[in-house]
């Protein structure tokens, strides 16, 4: 059993204005799913998970959790952990649901059965709100749950997504929020993704407790924006957004020069030298 997590000493005077800012307040509780695909990213899955449980710990009963898989059977994550989701997923769960997650990762196969996509096109249709992680937004383009939004997808596979998603925006951001669309390409997307949702439900003095809780993890995983007043050229700055979307896997200069519609030697003369005078 998980024990509930505590403050520690040099937090707890700070963070009890959290705790007792709503008391006597009656919330409906957000239940949200994670449907855990085979090899998902284990970090991304996390960052989400952790944040709504630290926002439960400010303010208890804000949101219920349950994990999912496709079967009955155990899901392997990227890094090799073995995980035993809570349930198989029905449509009959999918109803009962806030919001569901379709957590993906590098290596999860692009492909997706009938059955699966029927799945996420009820859901839909009941009004969930669909998130995925890192490729998660694959699956749901493949449903056709895409046209007509932004969204966020890890760059390995913005060309697989881009052949049937011909009416959606991919953004080369580490993570957007589209009105009932939540999709994050790398862990420190989904970190960033589950705060700006989390403020759009409830304050910003819930958003700031945790991330005083989770300031180490907002170290690791902070977004870093490019200098707003450098000369950059709209390729470059292309290259400079996959570059921070990626911080935990850096792409090659090749692959960088493939999204950016250029040649490597072409982002070669792109890039700025030293010294170079700002706008």
């Amino acid at each position: 059993m998980i024990e509930r997590r505590q403050f520690s000493g040099g937090m707890r005077g700070k963070n009890l204005r959290y705790l007792n800012e709503h008391i006597g307040e009656t919330r409906q509780t957000v239940r949200a799913g994670f449907l855990l695909l085979e090899y998902f990213s284990l970090p991304a899955f996390t960052q989400v998970l952790d944040t709504i449980v630290t926002a439960n710990l400010l303010r208890p009963d804000l949101f219920a959790s349950r994990t999912f898989g496709l079967n009955d059977g155990e899901v392997v994550s990227d890094l090799g952990l073995i995980i035993r989701p809570d349930a198989q997923i029905y449509c009959s769960i999918v109803r009962g649901l806030d919001l569901l997650v379709i957590c993906g990762g590098y290596r999860t196969e692009l492909k997706a059965t009938d059955e699966f996509l029927h799945i996420l096109k009820v859901a839909a249709e009941r009004g969930v709100i669909l998130a995925g992680l890192w490729n998660g937004a694959w699956f749901l383009g493949r449903a056709g749950l895409l046209d007509g939004y932004r969204c966020a997808v890890h760059p390995e596979h913005h060309p697989a997504l881009a052949e049937f998603c011909k009416s959606t925006q991919v953004s080369s951001e580490p993570y957007v929020i589209d009105k009932d669309r939540l999709t994050a390409s790398s862990p420190s997307g989904a970190f960033h993704m589950a705060l700006d949702w989390i403020k759009g439900l409830h304050d910003k003095a819930l958003v700031e407790g945790i991330e005083d809780i989770l300031a180490f993890e907002e170290s690791r995983y902070r977004r870093v924006k490019p200098t707003e007043n450098v000369c950059l050229s709209a390729p470059l700055r292309e290259v400079v957004k996959l570059m921070d979307a990626n911080l935990e896997e850096p792409l090659e200069l090749l692959q960088l020069a493939a999204y950016a519609g250029r040649s490597r030697r072409q982002l070669e003369l792109l890039t700025p030298t030293p010294n170079l005078p700002t706008c």
